[in-house]
C-alpha cells in the first residue's frame, strides 16, 4: 500500500480543537507509517502588552505555556502508541506553519478548527483560512466536533483542471485508508437559468455525469470502491448535507492555488464547506504524491 502522506505537520495551540485535530493526526500517522511533528507556534511581543513587563518576561511566559501545551501533546501521541517531535516556534503562526512545512519538507499539514460564527464559516477569516491561503502543501482542517475514523472519502469534484487535481490524492487517500470512495458534482443553477435555458442545464448534468463516471472508472482501476452523485443547488449546502448523509469521515477538494486570505477565501465554496462541514476536509495545494 502506497503512503498517501511521508511527513505530517500538526499545528496545535492547546484548544480542545486542536488537541481532537492531533489525535486524528495520530491515527493517520498510525495507519501510514508517517513521521509527525506537532508545532507551537507562539506570539511575538507587541508594543500593548503591560507597559511594566519586559520583552524577556512575556516571553518567557509565553513559551511556558506553549511547552505546557506541547507536553499534553505528548501525551496524548503516549496513548496513541504514536512517536511524535515537538517544535515551540516563535512569530504569526499564519506565517510561522506554513514557514516550517516548507523547511522541513513536509507533506500535509493538520489544523483544528473551532466553532466559528456565521460571519466566520461563511468567510474563514481566521489562522486557518491564512494558512491555507500562504501555503503550497495540503491541508487537513479537522471540527472540534470531529468523529476519529474514515468509513468514506467523499471527493467534490467541479470539473475544473483544479478539482481534477485533487482526483489522484482522493484515489490514493481511499486506499491508503481503506475507505470508499463517494464523488459528488454540483451543477449550480438558479431558478431564472432553469426556466430561461433547460437544454444547457440538461447538457450541464450530462457532462456532470461524465465526468464522475470517467472518474468511478479511474478509482476502480486502482482497487477503489466509488459511487457517484450528481446534484442540483448551492455547492457548499449539497456537498457538506451529502457527507453527512454517507458519513463521510473526510471531504477531499481541490484548491484554486492562489495565496492569500483575500484572493483565496472570500465567498469560496472551499471556504464555505470548512465552514459548514462536521468533519474534516483536506484542501488539495500541491502536486506532490498526488499520483494514485
Amino acid at each position: 500500500m502506497e503512503k498517501k502522506y511521508r511527513k505530517i505537520l500538526a499545528a496545535v495551540d492547546g484548544s480542545v480543537a486542536s488537541k481532537n485535530a492531533f489525535r486524528r493526526t495520530c491515527s493517520m500517522a498510525r495507519e501510514g507509517d508517517s513521521m509527525m511533528t506537532a508545532l507551537m507556534s507562539v506570539p511575538v511581543y507587541q508594543d500593548q502588552f503591560d507597559v511594566f513587563t519586559t520583552k524577556e518576561k512575556v516571553t518567557d511566559t509565553l513559551r511556558a505555556e506553549g511547552d505546557m501545551i506541547l507536553s499534553d501533546i505528548r501525551k496524548i501521541a503516549e496513548e496513541e502508541h504514536v512517536p511524535v517531535r515537538v517544535m515551540l516556534d516563535e512569530g504569526s503562526p499564519f506565517k510561522t506553519i506554513p514557514a516550517v512545512a516548507d523547511e522541513g519538507g513536509y507533506d500535509l499539514i493538520v489544523m483544528g478548527r473551532r466553532g466559528m460564527t456565521h460571519l466566520e464559516r461563511a468567510l474563514m477569516g481566521s489562522v486557518t483560512a491564512r494558512v491555507i491561503g500562504h501555503t503550497q502543501k495540503d491541508v487537513l482542517v479537522v471540527p472540534d466536533n470531529a468523529s476519529n475514523g474514515c468509513r468514506n472519502v467523499l471527493l467534490a469534484s467541479d470539473g475544473s483542471k483544479h478539482g481534477l487535481a485533487a482526483v489522484n490524492s482522493a484515489i490514493n487517500y481511499a486506499r491508503s485508508y481503506k475507505c470508499q470512495l463517494k464523488i459528488i458534482q454540483v451543477v449550480e443553477v438558479t431558478d431564472e437559468f432553469q426556466a430561461c435555458a433547460p437544454d444547457a442545464v440538461d447538457k450541464m448534468i450530462f457532462k456532470a455525469k461524465k465526468d464522475l463516471n470517467d472518474i468511478k472508472v479511474r478509482a476502480e482501476e486502482s482497487g477503489v470502491e466509488s459511487e457517484v452523485f450528481v446534484r442540483e443547488g448551492r455547492p457548499y449546502e449539497v456537498i457538506t448535507y451529502l457527507a453527512g448523509q454517507l458519513g463521510a469521515g473526510v471531504i477531499v477538494m481541490g484548491s484554486h492555488g492562489r495565496t492569500g486570505l483575500t484572493r483565496l477565501f472570500m465567498g469560496s465554496v472551499t471556504a464555505r464547506v470548512i465552514g459548514h462541514a462536521t468533519c474534516p476536509v483536506l484542501v488539495i495545494k500541491s502536486n506532490i504524491m498526488h499520483n494514485a
